[in-house]
């Protein structure tokens, strides 16, 4: 799956980000709408991530985008637009799930059905439908610190959990993930850490 960067605008644009965020602070709904077509597609693949439904991701998107035109007088600049965007997506996110009917709290039990018994090694694929299947929060931990690079102080806030938690469920979110990994990547599991370059990979 192609995801553009995280949290910056692209080159062309970084360099007006101010000038378009204060445009969009005294109304310019075009200055707003710039700002839109630059990030949305970064802030489309993290909601996609998470929600792993392309429907909800954008309405995800949407509605992250909404709540940010309503609350740009809070946006202080003290960190990147993007990352800003990010915590309101994630909390579309988290507050969309915590309202679904039916929780999906039981995905880590690997389905063999699924695997693909004709490749000795995991695919990118293999580790896309492996994060799935990741239990909510640890999913939540691993896409933010292994593929988006949030640090885990960062993610304590974002998720409203201690950095302990986060660390401890980032390990098991590893754990599960080589477990469930065919080929080298379960035979790696002893080493450093054989997900990492697999998760950079991924959001390439």
């Amino acid at each position: 799956m192609s995801v553009p960067p995280s949290n910056l605008l692209e080159p062309a644009a970084r360099h007006d980000e101010h000038e378009l965020l204060a445009a969009a602070r005294r109304g310019d709904t075009r200055a707003f709408e710039r700002l839109y077509r630059a990030l949305a597609p970064s802030v489309y693949g993290f909601c996609l991530r998470l929600a792993r439904d392309s429907a909800e991701a954008q309405d995800c998107v949407q509605e992250t985008f909404v709540r940010a035109w309503q609350r740009l007088g809070d946006f202080r600049g003290e960190s990147r637009i993007g990352t800003w965007l990010h915590r309101i997506a994630l909390n579309e996110v988290l507050g969309r799930r915590r309202h679904r009917a039916v929780e999906y709290r039981h995905l880590a039990t690997v389905d063999t059905s699924m695997r693909r018994s004709h490749d000795d090694s995991a695919t990118m694929q293999d580790l896309e439908e492996a994060i799935a299947r990741l239990p909510e929060r640890a999913k939540d931990v691993f896409v933010l610190r292994a593929i988006y690079g949030y640090t885990h102080e960062e993610i304590a806030s974002m998720l409203g959990v201690t950095e302990g938690t986060s660390k401890s469920q980032l390990h098991r979110a590893r754990k599960l993930l080589i477990a469930s990994l065919p080929g080298d990547y379960a035979d790696e599991g002893a080493g450093e850490d054989p997900l990492a370059g697999a998760a950079i990979e991924a959001s390439e």
